[in-house]
């Protein structure tokens, strides 16, 4: 597998923690760790061309209308 194609994640299991190895397709999706058995979902990648509006002066202006 290429880089770009494989996600890195660290088992959530404090006494593994090991890292995984898991594919691109894995998004969303629960893998179970092969050292301990800890089902792990895969997060989903966030657009990043969509900002958080946290607070924007647009929510402002719509709750005076």
């Amino acid at each position: 597998m290429d880089d770009t194609q494989v996600i890195r994640i660290m088992c959530p299991n404090l006494g593994c923690q090991r890292i995984l190895a898991v594919p691109e397709h894995a998004r969303g999706k629960l893998v179970r760790c092969r050292s301990c058995s800890t089902n792990i979902r895969i997060p989903v990648m966030r657009n990043p061309e969509v900002p958080r509006n946290l607070g924007t002066s647009d929510e402002a202006t719509t709750d005076a209308a």
